[in-house]
């Protein structure tokens, strides 16, 4: 992997994401609340594509794929068509899929855009509204499956379909593609990306040498960047070996870290796309996209710069806040609380971002609130607990959800203020460890050694400030009692 160059590799994606803030499908009345219903209960004669059934446009779902273009920096075509995409599966209940299409007179919902990542631009292809399939479920694996159920209440929910160009060169980039994409979605308020199945992705990846692989069933931004590492090493070897990487659909099983081939790559006559004869073209006016860009929320980029230019944080700290809204919320909530910016921003990127990512939970999933956090910060402001104290109770908090001044009488955290303590510590410290009493002597970074000890003696209890301004003295003490 280390071997293979960024030009050599090739990827791009087909971003999947549904309109959750919307009350029916894209073509009925259904109710779009689908998730954790019994199966094929939110279903009727139009989602099902029964004889004599009309679909009628969700006017809703073209404002949010309106504010998704804009924020994308796409062009919005001013005549739009829908597609039939023809093909035959068991979670496509018509048979065909109301889609768009951009060639043989296709009009998608918009063209080109962009989305910045660092300093690189990521180009949007082609973004289009259509309705999603039902979904699938196997019973064991993919390739020996006894039985496959479908479960058709997804189907015809609204989506917003965006597709890049082939400008994605790692699987690290593919995934800050898919979470400022998330970040921007969820300013909008269009899509809750923390849903299950919200965002959905495929990704086309090829190496120099090869044809271009479509990999399926990636079901999150972390699996995204493991199938695409997979499949670059699968693909190298394959190239290495002189044997030609076929054009195919392959499956990515997180169970195996595998992808596993599903059928050869459909081409795009195979799908027989003509116009939708049910729906008549949307025009789409000048007018009506100045309406909906003025009603527009606050995007990330521009959160971002506000951060810094408000509260004073570093370009690193308010671009890591604002990837994620739920975090750029609680943010702005705690500094309604606490007015130190700097600390807040200090403590969610250094102690709740690494926990939300070790246990793969979203934020609002968390016990802890903007006053736990405020409430631990001005403890540590007034002296009752050190900074170290506050690490332990901020995990604490993350676990259990108590309130800091509980956890601080419960486990006895409260700092020790008594000078005449520290000093009888500092003396036992230094009594129990004389060969680093001489080596401190000399040398002053072998203090921190003796501090370490102080500090493991104490459980942390004691200011450190305080604690090595006596330790130093003593030194000294000791050092002119030697010369």
């Amino acid at each position: 992997m280390s071997r293979i160059k960024s030009a050599e590799i090739k990827i791009g994606l087909e971003v999947h994401c549904q309109l959750t803030n919307l009350m029916t499908k894209l073509f009925c009345s259904c109710s779009s609340d689908y998730r954790g219903k019994d199966p094929n209960t939110h279903i009727c004669p139009i989602c099902m594509g029964m004889p004599g059934t009309l679909p009628v446009l969700n006017e809703k779902a073209l404002e949010d794929a309106t504010m998704v273009a804009i924020a994308l920096n796409s062009n919005i075509s001013d005549r739009m068509l829908f597609f039939r995409k023809n093909y035959f599966y068991p979670d496509m209940p018509k048979n065909f899929q109301i889609s768009q299409y951009d060639k043989a007179g296709g009009v998608p919902f918009s063209l080109g855009g962009y989305i910045q990542i660092d300093k690189e631009k990521i180009r949007i292809r082609r973004t289009q509204i259509e309705e999603d399939p039902g979904k699938l479920s196997y019973e064991g694996t993919i390739e020996s499956s006894p039985s496959t159920l479908v479960d058709y209440n997804r189907a015809g929910i609204a989506l917003i379909e965006i597709v890049t160009e082939p400008d994605i060169r790692s699987p690290k980039e593919a995934r800050l593609f898919l979470e400022k994409l998330r970040s921007i979605l969820e300013h909008l308020g269009v899509s809750d990306g923390s849903l299950e199945g919200a965002m959905r992705c495929d990704a086309n990846i090829s190496l120099k040498g090869g044809r271009r692989v479509e990999i399926k069933n990636i079901s999150s931004f972390k699996e995204v960047e493991r199938a695409l590492n997979f499949e670059i090493t699968r693909q190298k070897s394959f190239i290495e070996r002189g044997i030609i990487v076929g054009q195919e659909t392959r499956h990515w099983d997180e169970v195996r870290r595998i992808t596993v081939s599903l059928r050869s790559k459909e081409e795009e006559q195979d799908y027989r796309y003509f116009p939708e004869p049910d729906l008549v073209p949307v025009t789409i006016s000048k007018d009506y996209i100045q309406k909906v860009k003025v009603k527009m929320p606050e995007l990330p980029d521009d959160r971002m710069r506000r951060f810094i230019e408000q509260y004073d944080l570093t370009l690193q700290n308010a671009e890591i806040l604002t990837r994620n809204k739920e975090m750029a919320d609680f943010f702005e909530e705690c500094v309604e609380l606490y007015k130190n910016s700097r600390e807040i921003s200090n403590w969610l990127i250094g102690e709740l971002l690494p926990y939300v990512r070790d246990k793969n939970v979203e934020i609002e999933e968390l016990k802890v609130t903007p006053k736990h956090l405020t409430d631990m910060l001005r403890f540590i402001d007034d002296g009752t607990i050190s900074r170290k104290m506050a690490q332990s109770v901020f995990r604490e908090i993350l676990s259990t959800g108590k309130m800091p001044d509980s956890i601080i009488k419960e486990k006895g955290l409260k700092k020790i203020l008594d000078k005449q303590y520290v000093v009888e510590m500092v003396e036992k410290v230094l009594k129990e460890n004389p060969r680093a009493v001489e080596d401190a002597l000399t040398d002053e970074k072998a203090i921190n050694y003796l501090m370490g000890q102080l500090m493991k003696l104490t459980k942390g209890r004691i200011d450190p400030k305080v604690a090595g301004e006596i330790m130093r003295r003593r030194l000294s003490d000791l050092t002119k009692g030697i010369s």
